[in-house]
């Protein structure tokens, strides 16, 4: 029997606290700040509770609380277990959690989740990297979770993501700026549709959620598009529409903070 601690219950937690235990895996969810009264997910009230005996630890907290979380969990993870960090950072960020878990003794996966988890909960794609990559894969594959192993240490699969990310959240803000255009004009529905048309069959529940998804994750988009803008600039490769975009990401931002 496969035991999971999942640290952080958001709402990525939550669906894959639900799914994996679904699939049968024993789950303990730790988290101080989110007490979730949900029947489906064992809630514990320690870190240390939620970590003894755990065979895969998937830290679900995001970006900012990613490498305080692993200085705090991993002295009190199994020297067996594999922890995943499947936080939204840049590849520094996930080469600095690597150092931490090298120093407890444990083997870290660099885990980059490549589409909103609300969608396909568990069965979302991810893409690994590191050192605990493969250990992670192969102890995940009997619950349904999609993994690609990559070549590399902690920190490639942030990079690959963030790669992605620079086409993904810039198709996003040049619908967004396009419909707002449309709408101004009167012709937002038709715009839409002629979207929607270039996208193919699911093309206009694609342009749904990117308007959708950027308006509902701005705050975490924008972070992830500086990122990007951090990555291309270290390629010396030019720039231009990512910097845009991220005008867009910060715009939104402050609207919703107003």
């Amino acid at each position: 029997m496969t035991t999971i601690a999942i640290l952080g219950l958001g709402e990525a937690g939550r669906l894959y606290a639900r799914g994996l235990g679904d699939e049968g895996a024993v789950v303990r969810g730790f988290d101080p700040h989110h007490v979730l009264g949900d029947p489906a997910i064992l809630q514990v009230s320690t870190l240390g509770e939620a970590l003894a005996g755990a065979d895969v630890v998937l830290s679900l907290v995001g970006g900012a609380a990613a490498a305080s979380l692993a200085r705090e969990a991993l002295p009190l993870v199994p020297r067996a277990a594999v922890y995943a960090d499947l936080n939204t950072g840049s590849p520094e960020l996930k080469q600095g959690v690597a150092a931490i878990a090298a120093d407890a003794g444990v083997p870290m996966a660099d885990v980059a989740v490549l589409a909103p988890v609300y969608r396909a909960a568990h069965h979302t794609e991810l893409l690994a990297s590191g050192p605990g990559a493969p250990v992670l894969a192969e102890r995940l594959a009997p619950f349904g979770v999609p993994i690609a192993v990559v070549e590399g240490g902690a920190g490639e699969a942030a990079r690959l993501r963030l790669l992605r990310s620079v086409v993904m959240k810039g198709l996003a803000a040049l619908v967004l700026e396009g419909l707002g255009a449309a709408r101004a004009a009167g012709a937002e529905e038709w715009l839409h549709d002629q979207i929607a048309a270039e996208f193919g069959p699911d093309g206009a529940a694609l342009v749904d959620r990117l308007v959708e998804g950027t308006l509902r994750h701005a705050v975490r988009r924008e972070h992830e598009v500086r990122d990007a803008l951090a990555a291309l600039e270290a390629t010396g490769e030019p720039s231009d529409m990512t910097r845009a975009a991220l005008v867009w990401f910060e715009r939104i931002v402050a609207s919703q903070h107003e």
